[in-house]
């Protein structure tokens, strides 16, 4: 008793033997945060948990507090308080409930941008979006009250703008070319130029496309020369098809020859064969009346001779993401009969937008008007310099003393492999810091990245340099939305 009566008390909840060496790495950081439910009902996070809801704002002060944890841990630093936590603990759920895919600012100088989701769809497009959203006449026939059949609200359409007997529309072009081999080719032979044989963005190539329809492939000419006599001498038993590919993404020039649609037509048709061509970008009209080179179009190709076309709906189209069969009826009615098109087939949301897009279409007269990425395309010298003379106002007051601002000359590109070789001459914003290895080192890497932070992220390209934002993209009432937003936001240091 007299030793425990002498024994002195310590008023540190840790042992003693820790005394002289200082708190335990783990125990303090560990014993002074906050816990969970201490968090969840502090009035710093009231609000927050009113917006997210208390799962979602549980698992965020979870995470929160392992960071933060972890933080004090390697640094032994003092624990962040309560006020710190929560606005972390925000910042994290905002990030989290963003909408994504993400609206941002198309300032590439690409109009049809894959990274950045192609065509830009026009109001009547996302009015039609929403009038399917609920419930709508997807497979049912109002006129008989029976079931109906989805590819209807589009084939009407697709027959008057192309000239076609028939139309099957599914997910993209690749699925397109994947459901019209797999059901003409299956376990035979498709007959394609060398020169045809591409590779589409992601490493995505033709002959795998027709490895998976189950069909061979039967490589004929040479890269820069195919002639009729390989297609004729090609063709034998085994023979299902000939095929023709549109080289979208690449050009050919010099010593080259190839035969053409109508030429092909002849000799598949004296073998009893069909000819299905791939046209990939597919416009629908001659563009050259707008100032751009000729595509070739649907209604051409049919009017050669060729059986089946395909083309994809969110490129030279201007709708959204879709691959369009068009040709015979015969040939049609047997892709309708695969059971591949059930997992290939478009959506309500999807067909109703290209449904509209197609009715834009039937007024071409008013198509550079009402078509947003034919508009982008287009767009008058004029027009250019006066957004880029906006924008440029707008940069110039707001960095000044951080970067420089000036209007220069660019050439933009139509995108996703059409025309991959013809520029658009374009006017542009250039942004730049210092000079020299400044100019192309990480001041220039961290300011595009406080652009992409924006609350509508400004996506430009380097060149030359600095950071250009090609306003050919740019959507009609976009330039006072980007004043405003640059004006608002907290620019950090942009050097540091």
């Amino acid at each position: 008793m007299a030793r425990a009566t002498n024994r002195r008390r310590s008023n540190s909840p840790l042992p003693a033997r820790h005394a002289a060496d200082g708190p335990a790495p783990e125990s303090v950081p560990r014993a002074r945060l906050p816990s969970v439910d201490r968090l969840l009902r502090s009035p710093a996070l009231a609000n927050t948990v009113s917006t997210h809801g208390r799962r979602l704002a549980t698992d965020a002060c979870r995470e929160v507090l392992d960071e933060e944890r972890e933080r004090q841990l390697a640094a032994g630093s003092d624990p962040a308080d309560d006020q710190h936590l929560a606005s972390q603990i925000g910042r994290r759920l905002q990030d989290w409930t963003r909408p994504s895919p993400r609206r941002v600012f198309n300032l590439t100088g690409t109009v049809l941008h894959t990274n950045l989701g192609r065509a830009v769809l026009p109001p009547e497009a996302l009015e039609a979006i929403a009038e399917a959203a609920g419930s709508c006449d997807l497979e049912y026939d109002l006129d008989t009250g029976r079931r109906g059949k989805r590819d209807t609200h589009a084939e009407q359409w697709l027959r008057r703008l192309t000239g076609a007997e028939a139309a099957v529309v599914v997910n993209n072009n690749a699925a397109a070319v994947l459901l019209v081999l797999n059901t003409l080719a299956h376990r035979k032979e498709a007959i394609l130029s060398r020169g045809e044989l591409i590779e589409i963005g992601g490493s995505f190539r033709m002959p795998d496309i027709m490895a998976r329809a189950g069909c061979r492939l039967r490589e004929v000419g040479t890269t820069n020369k195919t002639h009729d006599h390989d297609y004729e001498t090609a063709i034998g038993p085994k023979t299902a098809l000939l095929m023709k590919v549109h080289a979208s993404n690449f050009e050919i020039r010099g010593f080259t020859s190839s035969v053409g649609e109508k030429a092909l037509a002849e000799i598949a048709h004296r073998h009893d064969l069909p000819l299905f061509v791939d046209l990939g970008s597919g416009s629908l009209v001659d563009l050259e009346p707008f100032g751009l080179p000729h595509e070739r179009t649907p209604r051409e190709a049919l009017a050669d001779g060729v059986d089946l076309v395909s083309f994809s709906g969110d490129k030279l189209l201007g709708g959204p993401q879709a691959g369009i069969i068009v040709g015979r009826c015969e040939l049609i009615a047997r892709i309708r009969r695969n059971p591949l098109l059930r997992a290939l087939r478009l959506d309500k949301l999807r067909l109703a937008a290209l449904g509209a897009i197609l009715r834009i279409h039937g007024d071409p007269d008013r198509l550079q008007l009402r078509l947003t990425a034919l508009r982008a395309l287009s767009r008058s010298p004029a027009d250019l310099r006066s957004c880029a003379e906006a924008l440029a106002s707008a940069l110039a007051g707001r960095l000044e003393g951080t970067a420089q601002v000036e209007i220069v000359a660019c050439e933009s590109q139509v995108g996703s492999g059409v025309l991959p070789t013809r520029g658009l001459p374009s006017v542009g914003v250039r942004v730049w810091i210092g000079t020299g290895k400044m100019a192309s080192g990480e001041a220039l890497q961290r300011l595009a990245r406080r652009f992409r932070q924006l609350p509508v992220p400004m996506i430009g390209r380097m060149e030359k340099g600095g950071l250009l934002f090609d306003v050919r993209g740019l959507e009609d009432g976009a330039v006072p939305e980007i004043q405003r937003q640059i004006a608002d936001w907290q620019w950090p240091n942009i050097m540091v």
